[in-house]
């Protein structure tokens, strides 16, 4: 007798096998659809955003509001270079959209209410095509404002404020209804004008957006520095208190203003000309001006000494009249103009003279020294009167020697001995030099005329060598006499060179 075979749903232990196998099936289709997109191939791509803005895995990738794919995964990325940091998005799209443009742009935007939050794709014209694994750079992505970024706006200062704000406009427009509507009223002309200049503003040819970027991009400027704008506000309140301490005598001027105007449209031609020869003035000034560096010293102690006696000189204001009549017709006399001329016309052919004759004087000190030795040569008193100090010195003998007429430069041979020895002695030779080095235009900065090395033996006409040239200089000072030696004290005091010696005053006794 044979044992009949069991039906599979008489079996409840394969039963609930099979129940908990479709059940975990269920479950794991379920949760992979709500994280992507299985069993299906996907195009993946990812997003840089400025921040994550509430968007989380799983939530949903559109166009045009039709969902595309979903948000895989978000991790943070921080520019090595910058140290901003964003979230980068990997998104699981169909591939039915693939490609997408290169300028597609990305932005986060909110389901409903509660937060939650989708990201939105806006497809590009660009022809070049965003390849699977590459990226939408965050230039190219918009950051939302969120509505609790809107509601975070309203913290309690601002409310304070805005309550204030309410109960003061409330109260400023309290029973001026009809004033609102007649005012409504006058507007509508501009609110019908302003339509055409509204549609300028909204042509993308005029650039508002650009300028309104421009103005961020200036705020963000200014804002390091906000905290001395705000000082700098704080300045300028400071500022226009102090020129509302003057408000009356502004008002006065600004009163007086048209007149002086009016004057000063009469007044200004003939004004012209003398502007015009004081610039020309101030112009041949210049060159002065530099050595008032110089001077300075002693123009401020004439200036300080001459306020002291300015009182007593206004006595001198009533004799300038007749000075200046007299200073004019003698400035309108064409013989002081030829004498002008014939003056201006001796100074240019005595600047060359003087021209080199200055290095003389600065640096050799040849005119003082030639005044100083003609005054000592006539210092020799003989009672009666003054004989000049001075030796006769004999040519030496020989052809053609400097003591009488000759035909040629004396140039040697020698006749004469040594006293006492049959030696001769070889200064038969000319020794002239008409034109020495005087440190003269041209010339070497050095003193020749009584510094040249005798060369015995020899005929010289002429510079020597510099290496047979010294080097001295004799230096006098006013507190010298002709002698070279020093005045006394007493001496320098009367001349002005010396302050005068104080004598000590003396103490008398105590009783």
């Amino acid at each position: 007798m044979r044992r009949r075979r069991g039906s599979l749903a008489g079996n409840p232990l394969l039963i609930g096998a099979v129940t908990t196998l479709i059940v975990v099936v269920a479950v794991f289709l379920s949760y992979n659809a709500n994280n992507g997109l299985p069993f299906v191939p996907t195009y993946n791509i990812k997003v840089a955003l400025p921040e994550g803005s509430g968007l989380q895995n799983a939530n949903q990738v559109r166009v045009g509001g039709t969902r595309v794919g979903l948000v895989s995964s978000l991790t943070p990325h921080q520019d090595p270079r910058t140290g901003r940091v964003t979230a980068i998005a990997n998104l699981k799209l169909e591939k039915s959209i693939e490609p997408l443009p290169a300028d597609t742009r990305a932005i986060v935007l909110s389901v409903s209410a509660i937060g939650l939050k989708y990201l939105e794709l806006e497809k590009g014209t660009s022809p070049k095509p965003l390849r699977a694994g590459e990226t939408i750079p965050v230039s190219q992505t918009t950051e939302p404002v969120d509505i609790d970024q809107l509601f975070n706006m309203f913290d309690e200062k601002t409310r304070t404020a805005s309550q204030i704000n309410l109960n003061n406009f409330g109260n400023g427009l309290a029973g001026r209804g009809l004033g609102l509507n007649e005012t409504i009223h006058t507007l509508r002309p501009l609110v019908t004008n302003a339509i055409p200049v509204l549609r300028n503003l909204a042509d993308p040819r005029t650039g508002l957006r650009e300028f309104w970027k421009a103005l961020d991009r200036a705020a963000e400027q200014n804002a390091p520095v906000a905290q001395t704008n705000a000082q700098l506000w704080s300045d300028q309140d400071t500022f226009f208190t102090a020129w509302a301490s003057v408000a009356r005598s502004l008002e006065e001027a600004t009163r007086g203003g048209p007149a002086s105007l009016e004057q000063a449209t009469h007044s200004l031609p003939f004004e012209a000309p003398f502007i015009e020869k004081s610039a020309e003035f101030m112009h041949l000034l210049r060159p002065s001006a530099h050595s008032l560096r110089v001077v300075a010293r002693p123009l401020g102690h004439a200036f300080a000494t001459g306020a002291v006696n300015l009182h007593a000189a206004t006595g001198l204001n009533s004799q300038l009249a007749s000075s200046a009549q007299a200073l004019q017709s003698f400035a309108s006399n064409p013989v002081v103009a030829l004498g002008l001329e014939d003056f201006t016309e001796t100074l240019q052919l005595g600047n060359p003279f003087v021209a080199g004759l200055a290095p003389e004087q600065a640096y050799c000190n040849y005119i003082t020294l030639t005044f100083r030795n003609v005054a000592s040569l006539e210092a020799e008193n003989v009672g009666v009167g003054a004989v000049a100090r001075a030796g006769a010195v004999l040519a030496p003998t020989g052809p053609n020697n400097e003591g009488y007429p000759s035909s040629a430069p004396a140039n040697g041979p020698s006749t004469e001995h040594v006293f006492g020895s049959t030696a001769i002695i070889d200064n038969n030779h000319v020794h002239a030099n008409p034109y020495p080095n005087v440190a003269g235009p041209g010339q070497r900065k050095v003193c020749e005329a009584a510094n040249e090395s005798y060369e015995q033996g020899r005929a010289i006409g002429g510079n020597l060598p510099a290496g047979s040239v010294g080097s001295g200089r004799e230096i006098t000072t006013r507190e010298q006499d002709l002698f070279g030696e020093k005045y006394p004290r007493a001496t320098l005091a009367a001349l002005g060179l010396a302050p005068a010696k104080k004598t000590p005053a003396k103490k008398g006794k105590r009783k």
